[in-house]
């Protein structure tokens, strides 16, 4: 227990984290298609505004904006050789966040899938994975970031990549994956897959779970099913704010903050550790999932008829379990 979430995990029945990257720099103006790392040094203002929002609505720990500052994504943009600088300020801008709060914030170092296709399927081999997570691990690692974060991760070869690489620069991490496919991972793994894999690491995160996917409801199911393989290991849920829908020309997510305190003390009653947003989430829904999970008594864990109540029906009847038995599908929403 010597690294801050560590720390922080020992002493907190849970942990509030950050919302939506994109979706709130978006709103800062940021152009689709634009590389948002490009901010870190071009609009340091507006990326130090980005944390400050998610600590002042009530994080505990907040995720730099280096998601797609790998040299694989960056290439995309000319901007390959750039992958270790542009982490390095993102973390350093982060850092700078946190040690300015009267209250212990733990920066998270984003490191994001690589977009390539791991081998034998594609031309992105082991070594190379390696190679390209260590580079944006190094940069996080001198910006001062307290742990890295990997997410929304598809393939378990990446995963176990980012686990080797992450232990070359001698850092704590966590890391979760995307189940956006009938309760699976673009990739086929499972909940239980996921579970199994993280305890066989030679370097296993300190925490483990789901980010992103389809809905609120959908990353709930994953939830249970990480609790049920009773690992004992920390369980990040990181959802995002309702459903995606396309309104006047953009894309609105449908979750009210109201449900997303739902959703908060939800996933802490499933058995998640570290609670979040991801897109959609803007500060709003993150105070309101403070203000509940500081007022709201712990209950038991949810069935899937109490989360379809709260958080409207799931989007498939497969769970991903193996399991293919027709779930709710109740559409009523409370505070929806």
């Amino acid at each position: 227990m010597s690294n801050a979430l560590s720390r922080m995990m020992s002493q907190r029945d849970w942990i509030l984290a950050d919302g939506a990257t994109g979706t709130n720099l978006f709103n800062m103006g940021l152009e689709s298609g634009d590389p948002p790392e490009f901010w870190n040094d071009k609009h340091p203002d507006r990326i130090t505004k980005l944390y400050r929002m998610a600590v002042d609505a009530g994080s505990d720990l907040f995720l730099t904006n280096s998601f797609g500052g790998n040299a694989a994504r960056l290439k995309l943009h000319g901007a390959q050789k750039r992958a270790r600088e542009l982490s390095r300020i993102a973390a350093e801008l982060g850092r700078d966040v946190a040690d300015r709060q009267d209250r212990d914030v733990i920066v998270a170092g984003s490191v994001g899938p690589t977009g390539e296709i791991m081998a034998p399927m594609g031309a992105l081999t082991h070594e190379l994975a390696v190679e390209i997570f260590h580079e944006q691990a190094e940069g996080l690692k001198e910006g001062g970031a307290d742990v890295l974060w990997l997410e929304t991760i598809s393939a378990p070869e990446e995963y176990k990549a980012a686990a080797e690489a992450f232990s070359l620069v001698d850092m704590p991490w966590v890391g979760t994956m995307s189940f956006d496919t009938a309760g699976r991972t673009m990739m086929g793994v499972t909940s239980s897959a996921m579970a199994d894999m993280v305890e066989t690491l030679s370097n296993p995160p300190l925490a483990y779970g789901a980010n992103c996917g389809v809905g609120a409801s959908d990353l709930m199911r994953t939830v249970l099913g990480f609790a049920a393989q009773g690992t004992g290991r920390p369980i990040v849920a990181k959802g995002n704010a309702g459903i995606p829908k396309f309104v006047e020309g953009h894309i609105h997510y449908d979750g009210t903050p109201e449900l997303m305190a739902d959703y908060a003390c939800l996933a802490r009653d499933a058995g998640a550790t570290i609670i979040g947003g991801c897109c959609g989430t803007m500060p709003e829904h993150l105070s309101h999932m403070r203000a509940a999970l500081e007022s709201r008594e712990r209950g038991p864990r949810p069935t899937l008829d109490q989360i379809v109540d709260a958080l409207g029906p799931f989007s498939s009847t497969a769970d991903g379990t193996g399991d293919d038995t027709p779930q709710p599908r109740r559409t009523r929403r409370r505070g929806g």
